[in-house]
């Protein structure tokens, strides 16, 4: 099957994140860029599909700065088989709205039978882009999928509730969203970092898509950021004695705590 995954381009999550000076962005220099992690679990489920079937294509689509070339390869280097980046500057500014109609543009014009993409980006955590796209592209879509599998000319998904689990049957081509637990991602070989520097990687700009800069300008925008409040110091337990840490530890829970 051509199945197309959209992945985007996220902070580290293991690197120390600060305010811009406008107070309403991150600092991003300095900063380690990677594969938003819930887009490396659709990666790996497309390239699953695939190998269990015996063929088909794997294509990646970004929308981002030039660096998003980067997690771009990176996928390719898991095993997809070709890339294509939007890169404009205009899209710099734009909200999910103008990620998503720049993402639904790019793929239009592609043969596919199913779209992968993260269920949300760890930077934002807004979960959007995925479900804009398939209102765009005006086919179903299925959000936070832990199970995803293929019968004839539909797919059948177990997804993520508060409540529990739903099963939903969606006719193909669908869009499916990857939530944790999906599968456990693969690790890029050096044969597959080797192979990714020769893979096909397209960059367009808004214009080879028939978009402007208006038509991706923000509808929303980040007012302000501050950090977490700053948790409180932990309180040690002593005692002499196994018993006496455990009698101490219950008075602290209660009288302080006030959790028992």
């Amino acid at each position: 099957m051509d199945i197309i995954v959209l992945i985007k381009q996220v902070p580290d999550t293991g690197a120390a994140v600060s305010i811009a000076a406008d107070g309403a962005s991150i600092a991003a220099e300095g900063l380690k860029w990677v594969v938003n992690p819930y887009d490396e679990y659709a990666v790996e489920e497309a390239l699953r599909i695939n190998e269990a079937a015996g063929g088909g294509t794997v294509t990646v689509v970004s929308a981002g700065e030039a660096r998003a070339a980067q997690a771009v390869r990176a996928a390719l280097a898991m095993g997809a088989d070709r890339g294509v980046l939007v890169n404009d500057p205009a899209l710099s500014g734009a909200d999910s709205l103008g990620v998503a109609k720049a993402l639904a543009k790019a793929v239009s014009g592609m043969d596919f039978g199913l779209i992968l993409a993260g269920s949300r980006a760890v930077d934002d955590e807004a979960g959007l882009v995925g479900p804009m796209v398939a209102q765009l592209l005006d086919i179903p879509h299925v959000s936070m999928a832990t199970t995803v599998s293929l019968e004839g000319d539909s797919v059948l998904v177990e997804a993520a509730t508060d409540g529990g689990t739903a099963v939903v049957r969606a006719p193909l081509p669908a869009l499916v969203t990857a939530e944790k637990g999906l599968n456990e991602p693969r690790f890029a070989s050096m044969m597959g970092i080797m192979k990714a520097k020769k893979k096909p990687l397209e960059e367009k700009d808004l214009s080879a898509l028939g978009l402007s800069a208006e038509d991706v300008a923000a509808k929303s925008a980040v007012a302000a950021m501050s950090p977490p409040p700053a948790r409180p110091p932990g309180k040690m337990i002593s005692g002499d004695t196994p018993e006496q840490l455990a009698e101490n530890l219950a008075a602290a829970l209660a009288d302080e705590a006030k959790v028992i």
